[in-house]
């Protein structure tokens, strides 16, 4: 346990000294309708070793399998079919902006019957339709099961999840976004993590390129381009250009904690007031060992259970009444706590007390 928190704070030690320096504007910001939509589709999965979807408990996979070979000109009505080597999927992905036709794009696929593997699969032609309902992609190919699944009489064991996939390049683009992208007179760049001091600092860069006003922060998020007074040519060009100015964003102290780990994340400017800080642990144990009471040899009666417990109360060594200074910052004292071998779980009960108590002056997430 103590390697696992020399290790914690090591982490977060690293983190403090790492500056967040300058970054570049396209790594902090969305562009306006540059963006990518979600495409979903349903479709078949064949091919597979016996592994598919029960009919019984799986009807739409018949029922689609049905409409599929009816399209391709084979009778079915009134047949029973019972296949294991078929599953239904949904088939997901996102059409990246300005995808042309005839360019590919990768798609995943996730059984949504009790089909055991789509491991040899191989996905059959999958309309994939966006938000509006219109078919923007159509899918098709090998799956690329993320597992293994292998089970005997008596036991089964399972790797991964076998039960989804993906397929690189596996769907072809058929129909384009219709976004007149070269008729913007303006753009808007919406931070990633709204600040106002780095929408300022956006502002500044922008207008100090181009020699002229031609950016205007709206508000902590949002920061107006005005492509016609950048005189770019095209609004290409313009983002081109500032896409690559870097500026120094700015961020709130915080403090991150994850209690299923004992993983605790800070920054740099991460503050403490002047507080006492006194911990310890009390540990209650009890036990039961019970006692069989037999009689005497040919006397009368029957054995009886005779109750007998043990409780006692631990106090385990803790930290003892501690001040900790004004000037100190959260990084000292974590290193502090460390060198005495306090516990993560009683690292994170610690750092939750100063906080609750005023001292801690950064925002304190909890997952």
């Amino acid at each position: 346990m103590k390697h696992f928190l020399i290790a914690i704070v090591a982490v977060a030690l690293t983190t403090l000294s790492c500056n967040a320096g300058q970054v570049r504007i396209k790594d902090l910001v969305e562009f306006d309708g540059v963006r990518g939509n979600d495409l979903v589709g349903y479709g078949l999965v064949v091919g597979l070793n016996g592994t598919g979807d029960g009919i019984r408990n799986a009807p739409f996979t018949e029922e689609i399998m049905s409409n599929m070979l009816e399209r391709l000109g084979v009778n079915v009505t009134g047949e029973q079919f019972r296949p294991k080597n078929v599953a239904a999927v949904f088939v997901t992905a996102t059409l990246p902006p300005f995808a042309r036709s005839g360019s590919r794009i990768d798609v995943s696929v996730s059984a949504i019957g009790d089909a055991k593997s789509l491991m040899g699969g191989t996905l059959v032609m999958t309309p994939l339709t966006a938000a509006d309902g219109q078919i923007y992609a159509v899918g098709q190919g090998a799956v690329i099961a993320g597992g293994a699944a292998a089970e005997g009489d008596a036991a089964s064991v399972v790797t991964g999840v076998p039960t989804s996939g993906v397929i690189p390049a596996g769907a072809r683009v058929e129909r384009e976004i219709d976004f007149d992208f070269t008729a913007l007179q303006s753009l808007r760049l919406a931070l990633r993590v709204p600040d106002f001091t780095t929408a300022g600092r956006i502002e500044t860069a922008i207008n100090r390129s181009f020699g002229r006003q031609v950016a205007l922060m709206l508000d902590s998020g949002t920061v107006e381009f005005d492509i016609v007074a950048t005189r770019a040519g095209s609004p290409a060009r313009a983002i081109s250009r500032i896409e690559n100015l870097t500026v120094e964003p700015e961020r709130k102290a915080r403090v991150v904690v994850d209690q299923r780990s004992g993983t605790i994340v800070m920054g740099d400017d991460v503050r403490i007031s002047r507080v006492a800080v006194s911990q310890g642990n009390l540990t209650l144990r009890i036990e039961e060992t019970p006692v069989a009471v037999q009689p005497n040899p040919f006397a009368p009666g029957h054995s009886i259970v005779v109750p007998r417990s043990t409780a006692q109360i631990e106090e385990e060594p803790g930290i003892g009444l501690a001040e900790i200074d004004g000037s100190t910052s959260l990084a000292e004292v974590v290193a502090g706590l460390n060198a005495l071998g306090v516990a993560p779980r009683d690292l994170i009960d610690i750092l939750k007390s100063i906080k609750a108590a005023g001292a801690l002056h950064a925002e304190f997430v909890v997952h």
